[in-house]
């Protein structure tokens, strides 16, 4: 039996790379997959389920180092970040002085 692909588990295919499970569109037919270096890729429930069937598709675990599919700095071991701040970045919210609450 074909396991239904359920959102942010982690699969392999044969010889491949491993990819989350992003997005399932039962209405379409469809899955959105995304690899570890951030591609998506959308995938037909029918080839799901061929591939599945031929045991070309597999579970895997999900990397320890997840932060390769998104768009963020890597933090040192204290939390702070690896790259300094630049000083056009202003670092405070704006005063909420003027602002008339009861307009």
């Amino acid at each position: 039996m074909t396991p239904h692909p359920r959102i942010g588990d982690w699969y392999r295919l044969r010889g491949g790379e491993s990819f989350e499970v992003v997005a399932v569109d039962d209405d379409d037919g469809t899955i959105d997959i995304q690899y570890f270096d951030g591609t998506v890729e959308e995938m037909d429930q029918e080839d799901w389920e061929s591939q599945w069937a031929d045991g070309a598709l597999d579970t895997a675990e999900a990397p320890e180092d997840w932060s390769g599919s998104v768009d963020i700095e890597r933090a040192d071991e204290d939390g702070r970040s690896s790259e300094p701040i630049g000083e056009d970045r202003e670092l405070r919210a704006s005063s909420l002085e003027g602002i008339d609450l009861f307009e």
